[in-house]
């Protein structure tokens, strides 16, 4: 699949292969990681930003992607909708499939809870499924939660919220005993000892993995317990509205088939929004890793409702996201590839970075190599016709296995291999072409230790919408393990804070006319719907 230009740049990397496996790479100082962020990282792009006009959040920036959506109209808002008719009466109901809302299914369940999940899509259709190289959690001798705080905490450019990163990385070695409990098959070496490895930006080999289909299997075994524990499933159906009740509470959400379009009222004392990420939303133009329903949704409905998003003006671009060929053109390549050993380098052979920076410095490393208007021009030129990017840059794969042996590839990374070798590309002879690819929500909704919101009482927030856990970069790894350590935290809490609610009364969605009129004063005119449910692809007017 790749072009005669691309094999050209191919022989030079080729021919530096041999000198680069035994340099080792110098780390950027933390001036040159802020020089490059600053010139390079889309999070710094100040023409992608504009002021979000009302509601918690008034005066702060988002993408203008995210802020159109938060202050576009509402499903519901012409609807006529009999609130007094409950269609579903739960303790507990679980907005979102997802690795997360399995979790605090289960937990919630566990605790005696009355639970119930609705997603929009099947169970298990979430970006959990789609994750590849691992979850982290410090159980090994030589490592201890403190140094995995300490990593994590400089990761997120030390803006991590400390009660939240205290717990998930306190909760980090239960979370992996609790999975391998439940069947989850990580790596192991001959003696039965997990096997451990690198992330970017760790000091210490505290990854585990399933090959590299870490996410799948995590959920094949939450989702197999979710059926085994009988917990009610509302499948294609997505939550389009929070309901509050008369005391300003949360008390259901309004519901919507997504293919009859027809609505129901699920009354529940708590809510807990586990709807994932944003990467559909393709902020900037990036393409996406993400799963075809991530599309902000729960932060949508909490924020009409009152709760506050926190550090909603940063998103992770994964370094290594498929540049080529088209046909999985954004699909994520695992930094699991670069923690055996693959360099990122450029159209002339050259390593030019560390493989194991942190994926916000790394994405604006490979931005940098393929930015012509600054004269730099070192990425891989990619046909016009094939409808990606202009430029990518290699990931020499080949090298792993002449630094851990032959088969090393097949057996680590047999994804990988089978993903690209559809499409005449075999890893294990050459390398990957790849660019950043939209891949996680670094901000979202402000919650407290428990995982209920700051300000809105009953909601409950767990995985990808919550914000605050990983700061202003995410460390590879510790998504996995924030959907298990969060996903059961919610799952005990809102099902415990249950026990002491009254049936919910008086539901209804006034707070979406508030929001409205509070619109209209700001003198928002939006023809546009949200939450947005599912992208848009078709090509207009043809």
């Amino acid at each position: 699949m790749y072009t005669p230009e691309m094999f050209d740049s191919i022989k030079k990397v080729e021919a530096t292969r041999g000198s680069r496996i035994n340099a080792v790479l110098k780390r950027l100082s933390a001036d040159e990681k802020d020089a490059l962020l600053a010139a390079y990282h889309p999070d710094y792009r100040k023409d992608a930003f504009t002021t979000i006009k009302i509601g918690p959040n008034k005066g702060e920036q988002a993408n203008h992607e995210l802020a159109e959506l938060l202050q576009s109209r509402s499903r519901v808002e012409d609807l006529k909708i009999d609130l007094e008719q409950i269609d579903y009466d739960v303790d507990v109901l679980v907005i979102g499939g997802g690795g997360s809302g399995a979790a605090t299914a289960i937990e919630a369940s566990k605790n005696g809870a009355n639970v119930m999940i609705v997603t929009k899509l099947r169970m298990g259709d979430a970006n959990t499924m789609m994750a590849e190289g691992g979850i982290q959690a410090a159980d090994k001798p030589n490592d201890s939660p403190v140094i995995h705080y300490l990593d994590a905490y400089g990761g997120g450019h030390f803006k991590a919220q400390p009660d939240l990163l205290r717990k998930l990385v306190m909760d980090a070695p239960v979370a992996i005993k609790w999975l391998e409990g439940l069947g989850v098959l990580f790596d192991k070496d001959k003696e039965g000892t997990m096997i451990t490895t690198h992330g970017g930006g760790t000091s210490r080999k505290r990854m585990h993995a399933a090959a590299d289909y870490s996410g799948m299997e995590i959920m094949r075994t939450l989702r197999d317990e979710v059926y085994n524990m009988g917990i009610p499933i509302v499948d294609f159906t997505a939550a389009i509205e929070l309901l509050l009740d008369d005391k300003g509470n949360v008390g259901g959400a309004v519901l919507q088939n997504m293919e009859t379009k027809e609505r129901f009222v699920a009354r529940a004392k708590t809510v807990v929004i586990a709807t994932g990420g944003a990467g559909r939303m393709h902020y900037q133009g990036f393409p996406t890793s993400n799963h075809y329903g991530a599309t902000a949704d729960g932060l949508v409905m909490a924020y009409r409702a009152g709760a506050k998003l926190i550090y909603q003006y940063t998103l992770q671009y994964h370094p290594t996201g498929v540049a080529y060929p088209p046909q999985v053109y954004g699909a994520l390549v695992t930094e699991k590839v670069r923690s055996l050993g693959a360099q990122l380098i450029n159209v002339d052979g050259e390593a030019y970075l560390n493989p194991l920076e942190t994926r916000d410095v790394s994405a604006a490393g490979v931005i940098r190599e393929c930015d012509t208007a600054a004269g730099h021009a070192k990425g891989v030129p990619i046909p016009p016709e094939a409808g990606c990017g202009a430029y990518g840059v290699w990931l020499d794969s080949p090298m792993i296995e002449d630094l851990l042996g032959k088969g090393a590839i097949e057996k680590r990374i047999p994804s990988m291999m089978r993903m690209l070798g559809k499409y005449d590309i075999d890893i294990r002879e050459v390398p990957m072409l790849v660019y950043p690819t939209l891949h996680y929500q670094n901000g979202g909704l402000q919650i407290h230790v428990t995982g209920e919101t700051t300000n809105v009482k009953n909601l409950f927030v767990a995985g990808e919408a919550v914000g605050g856990i990983h700061g202003e970069n995410r460390l590879m790894g510790n998504s996995l393990l924030d959907i298990i350590v969060f996903g059961r935290n919610a799952g005990k809490n809102a099902s415990e804070a249950a026990k002491s609610v009254t049936t919910p009364k008086g539901l209804n969605f006034d707070h979406v006319g508030r929001f409205m009129k509070e619109a209209e004063a700001a003198g928002i005119k939006s023809g546009k719907v949200s939450p947005k449910l599912l992208p848009e692809y078709r090509r207009v007017g043809r």
